[in-house]
């Protein structure tokens, strides 16, 4: 829901308003360590609350996650723009090495930049070899010609998210240079498959 209202340059609230209920995690883009909120109709939230009861579900000192909550979204707008912004270069062509995707021009893979709406790449891998797990494990993996070649030994964890296509996901933690490093190993990577 924020990484949308950010996209679009509304209030969450514009969007819900065509929802019967809401979730939202404050976690991971927000920042919090955990936490989460439920809305919806009176009678939907008693039921909930009922549920959770039954499961176990309950918090002491939920205070101190509350804090770390509120702060996530005083300032939602500025981080998840910058998560937007870091994923957009990870797919986009840049004047200045290294090359997003974009640029790349691999046989190996690409990406739709006009999808590229928020803090999530989808990258689309063709050619049979490698499939999108084996390109993530290459991905992760840090090998010592890689140290030699580049100088930098970095692992990037991207998912396989279909039988053609990986996911990359930006976050509060992840910064400008660990886009950066991301694209010089995707490039290393597609290098070292075409060989």
């Amino acid at each position: 829901l924020m990484n949308a209202a950010v996209a679009q340059d509304v209030e969450p609230a514009r969007i819900a308003r065509h929802c019967d209920s809401v979730s939202l995690c404050f976690s991971k883009g927000l920042g919090a360590p955990a936490g989460a909120v439920l809305a919806g109709r009176r009678e939907f939230i008693a039921e909930a609350w009922r549920a959770r009861k039954l499961l176990g579900g309950g918090m002491r000192q939920a205070g101190v996650l509350a804090a770390a909550a509120r702060v996530g979204l005083e300032h939602a707008a500025a981080t998840l723009r910058r998560d937007h912004d870091n994923a957009r270069r990870f797919a986009e062509a840049s004047p200045l090495p290294p090359p997003g995707i974009q640029e790349l021009n691999s046989p190996l893979c690409s990406v739709n930049l006009m999808a590229v709406e928020t803090n999530i790449v989808m990258v689309s891998v063709r050619g049979g070899w490698p499939s999108p797990a084996e390109l993530c494990e290459h991905l992760q993996a840090v090998s010592e010609e890689e140290l030699a070649e580049t100088g930098q030994a970095v692992s990037v964890l991207l998912f396989p998210w279909s039988a053609h296509t990986v996911r990359a996901v930006w976050h509060r933690d992840v910064s400008a240079r660990d886009t950066e490093l991301a694209k010089n190993k995707l490039e290393f990577v597609a290098r070292k498959c075409q060989e």
